[in-house]
Parts: C-alpha cells; sequence; structure tokens
C-alpha cells in the first residue's frame, strides 16, 4: 500500500481545477401512454468508431457527477451501452443498481465460444440489481443461456422486416419474460405495427430525437485526487481523508454531488464530508477517486477562485467552533466551500445549489443568507471585502469578538496557503 508523498501532475493536466465539459445524448423511451420510462444515453464527446470500455466509464461517472442547469436523467431508469470490458469494470460499483440497465452487445461471430465464457459476469451483475437488456440476436440459439437474464430485449425497426417483428415477438413472449423495446420507430405506420403486435416500450424519430447535453464536471487538482486515492488504499484515518476533501473545492464538490444523487438511492440528504466518506466506504470511494482521475479533462476556473473558496469554508468553520457543536461546524464548512459554485460552474447559484440536493437550511444560508449559517457567510464576505456596516452586524448578531474574527482568518489563510504549498 503506498503512503508516499503525492508526486506533482504531469504538465499535460493542470494543477489547478476547473470545469470541464462532456456532451451526452439522451433519448427518451416511451411507453404506450407516450410517457418517458427511461433515457438511453449516448457519449457524444467520443470520436466515432470509438466506443471503449474508458469511454464506458467516462459516460456513467459524468452521468453520476453531472453539473449542468438541467437534471441529466432525474428518477428515470438510465439505458447506457456497455462493452464487455466495461461489464466487469469497478464504476458499476457506484451506481444504484435499480436505476440502470445494461445493453449488452452480440458477440457476433464468437458467439458460439463465448456465450458460456460472458455469463458468469452477467449472471453476477443480474444478482446484484442491475437490468439487463439485449438486442434481438439474444433469441437465436447460440444465446439460449442468455435468454433468462433478459430483462428488456430490443427489436430494431431499422434492420427487421415486419414479418421478422412478428415472428421474434412471438418467440419472445413464448420463451423469455422480457419486455420488449421497439428502437429506431420512424413512422406512424412502424408504431402502429408493433404496438398492435403487443409491444410496450418504444423508442425512434417518431417520439423523440436524441437531445444533447453539455454534462459539466468540476475538475478538482490531479494532486488532490492522487493523494486521495494514496490515502484510502492506505487506509488513513476518516479525518486524514476528510483534510483532502477540504482543501478542494472541486472534490468536494463532486464528492457531495454524488453521494446526494439519485443513482446512490440515500433517504436522507447527507451535509459533510464525515458523513460522506463514512457513507460511501474506502472502496467505493477509492473507484470513485480514480474515475475522476480518468474523466478529468483540462479547465479554466482560475486556481485563486478555488482557493478563496477554501478560505471560506475554513473560516466558516473555525468561527461556528466558538459556538456550535462540532457536526454544525463541519456544515458551516460545506456551506463556505460550496459559496462560490456560481463562479466555479459557471452558472447561477441558485442552480449550482440546486444540484446538492442539500437540506433547506444549508440552501437558505447559501441563497438568502438567512439563519446562523446565512449570517457566518455574510461575516466571511465582509472580511474579504472589507465592508465595515456588514462586517459589524454580522458580528454584533452572531456575538463574535473582532479579535475571534480576526484570528480565525489568519488561520484561515494560512492553513489555506499551507494546503496549496504543501
Amino acid at each position: 500500500m503506498s503512503t508516499s508523498p503525492t508526486a506533482p501532475p504531469p504538465p499535460s493536466s493542470p494543477a489547478a481545477g476547473g470545469t470541464s465539459g462532456a456532451m451526452i445524448a439522451r433519448q427518451a423511451i416511451m411507453n404506450g401512454q407516450q410517457a418517458v420510462v427511461g433515457y438511453e444515453l449516448f457519449n457524444r464527446s467520443r470520436s466515432h468508431g470509438a466506443h471503449t470500455a474508458a469511454s464506458d466509464v467516462i459516460l456513467v461517472f459524468t452521468a453520476l457527477s453531472h453539473a449542468g442547469t438541467e437534471e441529466l436523467v432525474g428518477k428515470m431508469l438510465i439505458f447506457v451501452n456497455c462493452t464487455h470490458e466495461s461489464l466487469a469494470g469497478g464504476h458499476l460499483e457506484l451506481v444504484n443498481p435499480d436505476k440502470v440497465v445494461l445493453e449488452i452487445p452480440a458477440l457476433g461471430h464468437t458467439a458460439n465460444h463465448e456465450v458460456a465464457a460472458r455469463l458468469p459476469i452477467l449472471a453476477g451483475l443480474r444478482a446484484r440489481g442491475f437490468h439487463l437488456a439485449f438486442n434481438h440476436t439474444v433469441l437465436e440459439s447460440a444465446y439460449a443461456p442468455w435468454l433468462p437474464l433478459a430483462d428488456y430485449i430490443k427489436l430494431d425497426l431499422s434492420v427487421l422486416a415486419p414479418d421478422q417483428v412478428a415472428v421474434l415477438i412471438n418467440y419472445a413472449g413464448r420463451h423469455s419474460q422480457a419486455e420488449l423495446i421497439a428502437e429506431k420507430i420512424e413512422t406512424a405506420q412502424q408504431y402502429d405495427m408493433v404496438s398492435s403486435l403487443g409491444v410496450q416500450l418504444f423508442q425512434g424519430y417518431w417520439f423523440s430525437r436524441p437531445a444533447l447535453i453539455e454534462a459539466k464536471l468540476l475538475t478538482p487538482t490531479q494532486a488532490s485526487i492522487v493523494q486521495l486515492l494514496n490515502l484510502v488504499r492506505s487506509q488513513a484515518s476518516t479525518a486524514e481523508i476528510e483534510e483532502v476533501l477540504k482543501k478542494d473545492a472541486g472534490l468536494a464538490f463532486n464528492l457531495m454531488r454524488l453521494i446526494n444523487s439519485a443513482g446512490l438511492g440515500l433517504a436522507h440528504e447527507v451535509t459533510s464530508f464525515r458523513q460522506a466518506v463514512l457513507l460511501l466506504g474506502l472502496k467505493k470511494l477509492f473507484r470513485w477517486a480514480a474515475l475522476l482521475l480518468t474523466a478529468m479533462r483540462s479547465g479554466g476556473t482560475p486556481p485563486a477562485v478555488g482557493q478563496t473558496a477554501v478560505v471560506r469554508g475554513r473560516l466558516m468553520e473555525l468561527l461556528a467552533q466558538e459556538f456550535l457543536p462540532p457536526e454544525e461546524a463541519d456544515k458551516a464548512f460545506v456551506i463556505g466551500i460550496f459559496s462560490m459554485l456560481d463562479q466555479m460552474l459557471g452558472m447561477p447559484l441558485a442552480s449550482a445549489v440546486g444540484l446538492l440536493h442539500m437540506p433547506d437550511g444549508v440552501d437558505d444560508a447559501l441563497l438568502h443568507r438567512q439563519g446562523v449559517f446565512g449570517e457566518l457567510l455574510t461575516l466571511v464576505e465582509a472580511c474579504e471585502t472589507s465592508n465595515d456596516s456588514a462586517f459589524d452586524h454580522a458580528a454584533q448578531s452572531l456575538k463574535l469578538s473582532n479579535q475571534q474574527i480576526n484570528w480565525a482568518h489568519l488561520q484561515a489563510l494560512a492553513w489555506a496557503d499551507q494546503l496549496a504549498h504543501s
């Protein structure tokens, strides 16, 4: 297990975090009432034909950590095209399997030799709760061992003649429990044909064309990710891991975004890094950090923005410790570090905060400067701008002395500077 000091990032990767974008297309899958039941996701950032295990990882990771202005998948099922190599990848450990349908590719001319060899992986995924979708070739005799695993079978109307479609629907109904999806429907006649034959799920241009969405990631420093990976691998304490998260606003945002996303299916929002680390666990935290490193792009957020966010978080934490319990001080740090998300993500603060699914008290502090955390945030902003009237009003409201505030501010600046040069 490595505990060696973090190496500096190579020249090709920026030391300072920024925002990066991945182009993801989504196409709706509809039921007979034309209500959306799920979305198939396509990675439009990769070059044509470059569908690899790595591109699968980036697609799923970006969907989970998406920081765009609209929800990418919400609470819908997501259908993800996979390679057989990516099906054994650790990125699937981060996903709530109830929400994911893995589209399993056919094996082509190697089917007779490889169907049995691939079966344990597919069965294991389904046992973990993932839904599996196959194209119509799964109805061929060579794929008989796979057929009982099929939750969905997709019928491609661009390659199947109407008489073939009827035969396959009849066969699937007698030999599998799978739901059928007619895809690449482009005309009303195609829709009428498959619906009259009993198909109840539909996809194609007749309903909607794929919508292109720029999914943003807030990119942390490479050094911070590597340091986090080393700590997790050496089974460091939660406190040590928490310190790494506190020093990098990009790392902090992406973790909180993931832990509070619908993809993990938690019952309650997580409001502190300590909670996030404990809930995710070291194994998943390692996988997440490794994927974040994989998905990094060169970005453009000025380093000073992330540095200011770190100072804010630390100052709010130190001041909160003067009169609040430890868990509330943790929350103060989170609010401080996320108070500059609008600048880091290039979107209105309300939209950025909405991505975190935080409790109302946190939203009120960030958006309306309400409550004790709102007062603390107003105070630290006044420290940055030398706004004497705002400073005096907030200090009096919080019953904090000038000496307490100035000492905490010096400590926060020194702490952030030490982190920046460590």
